[in-house]
Order: C-alpha cells, then sequence, then structure tokens
C-alpha cells in the first residue's frame, strides 16, 4: 500500500498540481477569484456568481451564451497551461526530449482545472434549474453549449500546438538525427538530477489518456539543446497569447455591434488569461527586479495621473469641460452664494408658481397631493418600485401620477420611477400606453451586469478610445456609456433626453418634477439635479431663536454649472450617477476647482426623505392652505432595522475583520434609525395634514432577498414582484386606499 501511496504522490499530475503552490503562488489567484465568484463568495454583493453560471448573450441565458463562456474558460486554461509550462520547464527537461510536450504538459497539468470544471457543472446545474427556472432539457442544451465551446477551443489549441511542434522538429531535426553535427551545435554539459531537481521528482506521466510512462534520464543531453526546444515552445504559446489579446481588443472596440456583445463571463475569462500571461512574463523576465519595476510603474502611472496626460476619468455626459468658460470654485463661500436668503426667496417663488400649476389640474380645491420617495437596491429596487406605481396607479383609478407633484430618491428606484414617469408623459401625448402592463416590469428588469464587466475588460482596459457626440460636445465609451445604452434599450429607447428637455413640462406640472442625486465623495454633500432651481433644498432651516444654523449640505446642480450647459445633461447620465456602485460603475467627476467627483446618491440618502422633509418645511405654509392633506409614499428595497439578519456568533476571521466593516454591515440601518427620526420629528411640526405609507419589499416565506446588483435571475424577479402579495405591502394599499376615501 505504502508503495501505491508513494507512486500516486510521485506522478507527473500530482507534482504539477503541489508545485503551483511551492513557487508562483500569485498565478493561483486567478483561479481564486473564479473560483469564489462561481461559488457566490467573491464580488457576490455585486453579483459576479450570475455573471458565470448566468451568462447572457443578446439578452438570453441559453446554449449560445454558454458555448461563448466555453470557448473563453478554454482561452482561460490555454493561458494557464501556457504560462506555467514556461515557468516550470526547468523543473521537467525530460520533456523535451518527447514528442509533443507542450500536449504532455497540458494532459498533467489538468489537476486544478479538472477541479473547477466539476464543482462549475454541479453549481450551474443547480443554479439554472434553482434560481433561473430553467427546465432539465434546457439545463442540459445549456451545460451542452458550455462543453462544445470549451472543447472546440481546446481542439483548435491543440492543433496549433501541432503544427507549431512539427515546425520545431523540421528545426531541430537535422542536429537532432547527425551525431556529429549535434554534438557541434549543442556542447555536452553534463546535467545533475534533471528528471528529480530536488523540487519536483517524478516517477511516471500520462503520455496519453490511458496510458503512463516512466520520465527518460536527461543527464547526457545538452541544456543547451533542451533550452532550444523549450524556447521554441514558449516563443508559440506567446504567439497564441498575443492572437487572444488582438480578439479582445476587436471585441471592444466594435462593441457597439450587439452581435459582438459577448457575455461579460467571457470577457472577464479572456482578460484573466491575458493577466496570467503578462504577471507571468513580467515575473520570467525581471527575476529579482520584478518589485523595484513594479514600484516604478506605479509611481510614473500616478505622474501621468496627477499632470493629467492620462486621463480615464468619466465624465457627464452632455455637460461642458471645454473649460471655455470658467470652472466653478468648489469651495464654503461659493456654496453658500447659491443659497443666500434672497436667492432662496426668488426659487420658492418660482416653485409656488408650479404648486398653483399643479394645484389648478386637480379635481377639487384642497387635493391630496402625493411625494414618492424610492430607496436604492440596484435592479430590484427598480423592480419593486415600478410594480408598487403601477398598483398605485391602479388604485387610484389611473391619477396617482396626476395627482403627485415631486420624486425623489436613489440609485435603481430613480431607475424604476423614471421609466415609470415617462410612460405617463408618453400616454399623456397620446400614445396608446397601459401603465399597468406587466411588460414594463419585465423591460425595467432586464440585465444591466453584463455589458457593464463586459465594457470594462474590453473598452476601458484594453480596447483603442473611441468618442461619441452628446451635441455639442465629444465624450470617451467607457463602461458608463454602456451602461447607460443597455438601460436606454432595456426601456424601449424612450429615456435618451436631455434634463432640459422636461423642464416646460415640469413648470406645468404637467408631470411630476424629478430631483435626481449624487453624492460629492470629497466631502459627502449631496449634489442635486433639477429643471427646477432648488437653492431652499441646499441646508436645513435655521432657527436665529433657537441659535440653530447650518452650513449648506447640498449643492444646486444647475445653479453650480450654470456655465457649463447644465441642462444638456443626459438624463440617463443622472440617473447613472445617482447609481454609481463602487468600481462597477465609474465616479463621474466634474469641471470645478478642484476637481469634484459624484457616486451612488444612496452613500448620502438612500431614501430621498432628505430632500422631501426639507420640501415640507418650506413650504408649510403653503401646503397647509392648498392641500387636503399630503402623503408621502416611500418605496424601499428592504424592511427597515430587518431583524432576519445573521446573528451567529462570528467566526475566527470576522472577529478580526468585523471591527473594521462595522461601517459597511451598519450603514443600510444607521440611515433606516436616522431618517425614522428625521421624518417623525419634523412630522410633529407640519402644520397640514400629513401622512405616511410605506412599502417594502419582503421576499416571500422561505426565501431570500434578491441581490443588491444589476441582475436578476428569473426567480429574484419573481420574488420582487410576488411580494406586492406580502401582507406588509397589502396592509399599506389597504391603509392607502382608506386615505383616499377620507
Amino acid at each position: 500500500m505504502k508503495a501505491i501511496w508513494t507512486g500516486f504522490y510521485r506522478s507527473f499530475p500530482v507534482q504539477l498540481a503541489l508545485l503551483h503552490f511551492r513557487k508562483y503562488q500569485v498565478l493561483l489567484i486567478f483561479w481564486w477569484i473564479v473560483g469564489s465568484a462561481v461559488a457566490g463568495q467573491f464580488m457576490s454583493n455585486f453579483g459576479a456568481y450570475t455573471l458565470f453560471l448566468a451568462p447572457e448573450y443578446r439578452g438570453h441565458v441559453d446554449f449560445l451564451s454558454a458555448l461563448f463562456v466555453g470557448v473563453a474558460l478554454g482561452i482561460f486554461v490555454m493561458s494557464w497551461n501556457i504560462t506555467t509550462f514556461i515557468l516550470f520547464s526547468r523543473f521537467f527537461r525530460f520533456l523535451a526530449t518527447t514528442s509533443h510536450p507542450f500536449l504532455k504538459y497540458c494532459l498533467n497539468n489538468a489537476v486544478i482545472p479538472l477541479i473547477f470544471l466539476a464543482y462549475y457543472f454541479v453549481r450551474a446545474f443547480t443554479f439554472e434549474r434553482g434560481k433561473e427556472l430553467m427546465s432539465l432539457g434546457e439545463t442540459m442544451y445549456m451545460m451542452l453549449g458550455f462543453i462544445l465551446g470549451l472543447i472546440l477551443f481546446l481542439v483548435f489549441s491543440l492543433g496549433y500546438f501541432f503544427g507549431a511542434n512539427r515546425t520545431i522538429a523540421r528545426e531541430l531535426g537535422p542536429a537532432s538525427g547527425d551525431a556529429n553535427q549535434f554534438r557541434k551545435l549543442y556542447r555536452h554539459w553534463k546535467q545533475q538530477g534533471m528528471t528529480n531537481t530536488g523540487l519536483l521528482r517524478v516517477d511516471w506521466y500520462f503520455t496519453s489518456l490511458f496510458k503512463i510512462k516512466a520520465p527518460r534520464d536527461v543527464s547526457h543531453y545538452s541544456e543547451t539543446f533542451l533550452d532550444r526546444v523549450f524556447k521554441r515552445h514558449h516563443f508559440a504559446a506567446i504567439l497564441s497569447i498575443l492572437a487572444a489579446f488582438l480578439v479582445l481588443m476587436t471585441v471592444g472596440y466594435f462593441m457597439d455591434n450587439p452581435y459582438l456583445q459577448i457575455p461579460a463571463a467571457a470577457s472577464i475569462l479572456i482578460f484573466f488569461a491575458l493577466l496570467l500571461a503578462a504577471s507571468a512574463a513580467f515575473v520570467y523576465w525581471l527575476g529579482s527586479w520584478t518589485a523595484p519595476v513594479a514600484l516604478v510603474l506605479l509611481v510614473g502611472l500616478n505622474l501621468l495621473f496627477e499632470y493629467n496626460i492620462l486621463d480615464t476619468r468619466n465624465k457627464l455626459y452632455g455637460l461642458d469641460y471645454t473649460r471655455d468658460q470658467p470652472d466653478p470654485a468648489y469651495s464654503r463661500d461659493s456654496i453658500r452664494t447659491l443659497s443666500t436668503p434672497e436667492k432662496q426667496a426668488a426659487d420658492k417663488a418660482g416653485m409656488i408658481h408650479v404648486l398653483e400649476n399643479w394645484k389648478a389640474r386637480q379635481d377639487n380645491p384642497h387635493p391630496t397631493m402625493f411625494l414618492i420617495d424610492v430607496s436604492g437596491g440596484g435592479t430590484r429596487s427598480a423592480t419593486f418600485t415600478i410594480s408598487v406605481l403601477q398598483k398605485l396607479d391602479s388604485l387610484t383609478g389611473g391619477a396617482f401620477l396626476k395627482r403627485t407633484f415631486f420624486i425623489t430618491g436613489a440609485s435603481g428606484g430613480m431607475l424604476g420611477a423614471t421609466y415609470f414617469r415617462e410612460l405617463y408623459r408618453l400616454k399623456n401625448r397620446g400614445l396608446p400606453i397601459n401603465l399597468e402592463d406587466p411588460v414594463y416590469v419585465d423591460n425595467i428588469s432586464k440585465d444591466l451586469l453584463n455589458p457593464l464587466f463586459s465594457s470594462f475588460v474590453t473598452r476601458d482596459i484594453l480596447a483603442p478610445a473611441q468618442s461619441f457626440d452628446v451635441s455639442p460636445y465629444a465624450y470617451v465609451k467607457d463602461r458608463g456609456y454602456a451602461f447607460e445604452e443597455q438601460l436606454d434599450e432595456n426601456t424601449g429607447n424612450i429615456l435618451d433626453h436631455r434634463l432640459g428637455d422636461y423642464k416646460n413640462e415640469e413648470d406645468s406640472a404637467s408631470i411630476p418634477m424629478i430631483i435626481y442625486n449624487g453624492t460629492v465623495s470629497r466631502d459627502g454633500r449631496k449634489m442635486m439635479f433639477c429643471t427646477q432651481p432648488i437653492s431652499f433644498l441646499m441646508q436645513a432651516l435655521p432657527d436665529s431663536a433657537a441659535g440653530v444654523y447650518s452650513d449648506p449640505d447640498a449643492i444646486d446642480f444647475g445653479a453650480f454649472f450654470r456655465r457649463q450647459n447644465p441642462m444638456n445633461v443626459r438624463l440617463l447620465s443622472t440617473l447613472r450617477v445617482g447609481a454609481t456602485f463602487p468600481y462597477v460603475l465609474p465616479n463621474v467627476w466634474l469641471p470645478s476647482q478642484p476637481v469634484i467627483d459624484l457616486m451612488d446618491a444612496g452613500l448620502r440618502d438612500d431614501y430621498g426623505q432628505e430632500n422631501t422633509v426639507r420640501f415640507m418645511e418650506v413650504f408649510d405654509d403653503w401646503l397647509k392652505e392648498n392641500t387636503g392633506k399630503v402623503v408621502l409614499i416611500q418605496i424601499k428595497d428592504r424592511r427597515g432595522t430587518d431583524w432576519g439578519d445573521d446573528f451567529s456568533t462570528p467566526d475566527f476571521t470576522q472577529f478580526f475583520t468585523r471591527p473594521f466593516l462595522t461601517l459597511q454591515y451598519n450603514w443600510p440601518k444607521l440611515q433606516d434609525y436616522s431618517q425614522d427620526e428625521l421624518v417623525s420629528s419634523a412630522a410633529k411640526s407640519f402644520h397640514f395634514n400629513f401622512r405616511k405609507v410605506t412599502f417594502s419589499y419582503i421576499p416571500p416565506e422561505g426565501t431570500t432577498y434578491a441581490p443588491l446588483n444589476f441582475h436578476l435571475t428569473a426567480r429574484e424577479k419573481q420574488s420582487v414582484v410576488m411580494s406586492l402579495q406580502s401582507r406588509e405591502v397589502q396592509a399599506s394599499l389597504r391603509n392607502l386606499g382608506t386615505l383616499l376615501t377620507k
């Protein structure tokens, strides 16, 4: 038995697997990232696992999308083999004396890829059946596509290396066939332990799938000859990596063609294949100089960014960055000048004019006014928001948005609310639109994550820069552009407008006003986008009698960038600003001095209630005199201060990491606590009839929350839609119905 285990341990496959953990362990990081992503451990909050388990091509998860991922995994596996073959060839010189040394290396280096494939198939099968709700036949057909893609590329690669091997044999053949010429070209260098180097001892290896063989003693071969054999194979391998690089560049350059928008998982795997090869080449050629050269490169990149020689910053499409007009100063004094008492008084007068227009459109002299706050939460929030709005439109006989004055909030909720308002706007213009049609829920729940990651890998990093116009300005295409284009396509190409296109309709109150939000990453201030001047929302109301004063903690975008053509900004861009998940979407930089950048609105106010409370405080008198009641409709993608979280004792790792991540774990709850207190305190001071009705997404019993990202599986979408039947949502609908009858 001991001899059997010893023989197994000294097999080439086992020794190679162990070698990966003993030398160049950094290369295993790529397998760890892909494996943990598939397992739902790496970037699970961003939905990374869905990219691999439910890849989409042209809006479908099917045979063809799986085929692309299979091909890409084949590229990644071959890159892994090529890279490690180049780095490890000195440990297995005996392969140089065999026919097709690289192919035999691939066969014996299959332990890690096979383990991954076995795990992937198990996860993919359970995921498609349980999450994507596919039938057994559909699941098997999809997995067949993956296997076929993998096999096709591996066969193609092996064919390439068979051809390369014949070329190498022809070049070395004359010398190896003639002993005198061989000795002349390759002087005899005695080798010591070429088979057993001390780090790698091999007693047998696979020569084919079902055949094993003991390695040949190569001590009588010249090292020059062995090196030349390996280097010829290295050159052939490098050519294949360059081909993969060119493929990815091509995909990025022509990404606007829908047929070249390959699944994000495929782009990621090909990109990892290139990174794997590049990192290995870096180490292979630089050796002990790797760390110093890497440091020099890092410093050099920082200098290029600092002096704007290399500029990859994302811009707000439609805004003027040409510097024909002076950039506004981002300072305390300049922001204060936007919210002086005189400026606020003028803006209040303008808003009262809009309020009077809204009142004139109502059916009685003291109407009920709806104010809508929607929460962030990616596609799950967008889907839940539009589902709730459809219910409310039905409950009010189609008059819900007519009685709504404004909408505000963050992230995904604003995607759904803006889409619903646009449908209402088109209906008012005479288009045959049924606002309660479930197709609109289907549209807003479509995938946005695949084009984001595909663009990041292909266009942002590798492809040559391409420009597009938002007249009269030009911008560079990146993943921000990909997000906006995909959102517009998903919603039927009805959102590609400028902010200014809505000004007249919001002035006349024929559609509800919307206040979009972003967070200034420099200091946490809120950037508010609106067609109307809203300086009165920039700071809390002062109370001179009580000695309460405050600096502006929010900024009216239109006033601050008044010289940069702010109403020309794309509506899709304002939506993207409020939904800028860290790393998934790029922060948006703005032309100020100093430069500021914006990120997700939810960082500051995930519910939009700050805007709403300030609005009601400012217009308290008008609301008292002109409305019967004001109803705040809050639509949330989760139940506030939910006790369903994991309160188990932390494991050993969490014992150390949790203190550093306390804010991340508790940020949503902290906002719940503070905003509940904000609304409760403000409600006591209102002089008008105020009510609040909350609709919270609560997954059906026995299921978990849909993840906070830009992709929903079929079951997750089903969970969001079915949550409208929950006891809490039904109770809120009854409560609202009662308020409407009083």
